[in-house]
């Protein structure tokens, strides 16, 4: 079968170094699934999943925006922070979520999409979470 290198790092610390068959990430327009031969491609991360299909199993991460670079034999997430699934604390996403709203409040009209897109994702995420 074929794989792929998966690198997760932030600037706290090197969160996994693995070989993966599957990688997904929240990619600024939405979900990116990316299999060994992807064609190379670069953008923003959303606040979200990076799941990584590791001998068969699901890894999963949580990041909070960052970049993610693909290449035929390799992904490599550069996450401005990332934890674990599961050891992210629901406090932590109601802090991030009640500071979305502040910023959608007080946004002026050329920011409000981005703020309101923003507070859209960490909802997401808190729904899913509470699912787990």
């Amino acid at each position: 079968m074929a794989t792929l290198q998966f690198d997760l790092v932030s600037p706290e610390r090197n969160m996994a170094s693995a070989v993966a068959t599957l990688v997904v990430v929240p990619g600024a327009d939405g979900e990116l699934g990316i299999m060994p031969g992807h064609a190379p491609y670069l953008t923003t991360l959303r606040p979200g999943i990076v799941t990584a299909t590791v001998d068969g199993a699901e890894q999963r991460f949580v990041v909070f925006g960052g970049f993610v670079e693909v290449s035929p034999s390799s992904v490599s997430v550069l996450a401005e922070e990332v934890h674990p699934f599961s050891e992210l604390e629901p406090h932590t996403l109601e802090e991030r979520i009640k500071d979305a709203e502040e910023a959608v409040a007080t946004s002026d009209d050329d920011d409000v999409h981005r703020h309101a897109q923003h507070l859209l994702d960490l909802r997401t995420l808190k729904s899913y979470r509470a699912q787990a």
